[in-house]
């Protein structure tokens, strides 16, 4: 236990940086459609679930391996950098993380996009592992997304 440690990914997107940060931002709306086997629903809770201090409440699917609901709060947003920052305020997170926050950043790149995710998190006990499975979900959903868009 002890200090926060953190764990980053990065992952390069074919996708124009402003379509892909739109898309993901409307992840509420999107992610339930395109994503079945991941999201059954996003919930906004508090807000518009976008602007900072909006609060909202995700189911995940059967795709899901660790996590089931998840309550998150958006800390802040910088629309002109591309960054956005959460925490997790409640569900199945917590059990194995004292506290989880994370930011996601969208820088162009080329024609294409750098998505930058990280993670801070404070376990909850020794025997807890690093979240890989989380930031693996994390950057399956960034190649999945880079996808949707891309056909569209």
């Amino acid at each position: 236990m002890g200090s926060p440690l953190t764990l980053d990914a990065e992952l390069e997107v074919k996708s124009p940086a402003d379509k892909f940060w739109v898309s993901m931002r409307d992840s509420a709306n999107l992610f339930p459609k395109i994503f079945p086997e991941q999201y059954k629903t996003i919930e906004v809770l508090e807000g518009d679930g976008k602007a900072a201090g909006s609060v909202r409440l995700i189911t995940y699917g059967e795709g899901s391996p660790l996590v089931k609901v998840s309550k998150e709060k958006i800390d802040s947003v910088d629309e002109a950098d591309k960054f956005v920052s959460y925490s997790i305020i409640d569900g199945d997170l917590l059990k194995y993380y004292k506290n989880f926050n994370g930011g996601i950043k969208v820088i162009p790149k080329g024609d294409g996009s750098l998505v930058k995710w990280s993670c801070g998190f404070e376990k909850a006990s020794e025997e807890i592992p690093d979240p890989h499975v989380i930031k693996d979900f994390a950057i399956q959903n960034f190649k999945e997304l880079d996808e949707f868009i891309l056909k569209a």
